[in-house]
């Protein structure tokens, strides 16, 4: 039986092929490429600073999921001029020496990288107008310790109340401080953040915009107001940004204002490792042991118990360490 068609069908004939280029595991050596430093992410768009200038970037395709935030120190190709209409490309990302991260919620497995690179995490919290949040002030202690980065207590509106009740309650952790109020000088948070790269946390309202814009004057945060219903303060600032202080003096980041700080890729053992003097209390406990309040034979309860630790330092470490699960509100 013949075939379905003749040497004279066009279906005869054998389709043209593609012609593609073969694949290639060699990669792109970018020589050419310029180093800079990520100071805001918009929507897929990331504005870097490069040598004195701000350029517009887009992540390189190669990079695949790989996340890039603010803080990151990249490589990037393309037209760095800075010029308006211009998008250079990311195409390498630096091996990031700190990262700041946290879970939406206790129960959420994803990690949200909020900035690298960091080497200061200030958590601000206001005394009066709102009140204070002690359980959120223990979780972003907690995500600081985890990130090996210096923590810095900045209380806030001082002239509406005193901040010795609140200093009491983090003095045994030797947790940093420093005590500001509207309109009032700013010197000993200035030389605290001097030479460092600081994130600035807090929830809404308790004036971290406003602290930014008198540390770098040409910031423009906006400001919000204190809800007198709620108590609660709105959302000012809508995405992290780094800013230069003064004279290079150091720089600063200014993150939304937080409801909720989840920190499910905690774990115990990353956190007592930030205090050496309780750490070696705990060599001689039972495997598993997570340090804690209700633990048995935990080496922490022998140590207070024979005066090698202090009473007050174990029990706000335990309180850290239950913040972990805890209700951020």
């Amino acid at each position: 039986m013949s075939g379905r068609y003749s040497d004279q069908d066009v279906e005869h004939y054998e389709r043209p092929r593609r012609h593609t280029r073969p694949r290639t595991k060699e990669r792109p050596s970018y020589d050419d490429a310029r180093d800079g430093m990520v100071i805001t992410v918009d929507r897929g768009r990331y504005t870097l600073l490069v040598e004195d200038r701000a350029v517009l970037a887009m992540k390189a395709r190669p990079l695949g999921r790989k996340g890039v935030v603010v803080g990151d120190r990249v490589r990037v190709v393309g037209d760095t001029s800075g010029t308006e209409g211009t998008l250079a490309r990311i195409v390498e990302v630096a091996e990031r020496t700190t990262v700041l991260r946290r879970t939406a919620d206790d129960d959420d497995p994803v990690e949200r990288v909020i900035v690298a690179n960091a080497d200061q995490l200030v958590v601000v919290t206001a005394l009066a107008d709102p009140e204070p949040r002690p359980r959120l002030i223990d979780r972003a202690l907690v995500a600081a310790y985890d990130a090996r980065m210096q923590p810095l207590l900045c209380l806030t509106k001082a002239d509406l109340a005193d901040p010795e009740t609140l200093l009491a309650t983090y003095r045994s952790l030797g947790v940093p401080w420093v005590v500001t109020q509207r309109g009032g000088d700013l010197s000993d948070l200035q030389a605290r953040l001097r030479g460092r790269i600081s994130v600035l946390v807090g929830h809404s309202g308790v004036g971290k915009s406003t602290l930014v814009n008198a540390l770098v004057p040409d910031a423009g945060r906006e400001v919000g107001r204190v809800n007198a219903v709620t108590g609660r303060g709105r959302h000012t600032s809508t995405s992290a940004i780094m800013l230069a202080m003064p004279e290079g003096t150091g720089w600063i980041v200014d993150t939304p204002g937080i409801r909720s700080f989840g920190l499910a890729h905690v774990e115990p053992e990353r956190l007592i490792e930030a205090f050496p003097d309780l750490d070696e209390m705990t060599e001689d406990c039972p495997r598993g042991c997570t340090h804690g309040a209700d633990e048995p034979e935990c080496g922490l309860d022998e140590a207070v118990r024979t005066g090698a630790a202090d009473p007050e330092r174990v029990e706000s470490f335990r309180r850290l360490l239950a913040a972990r699960s805890e209700p951020a509100y």
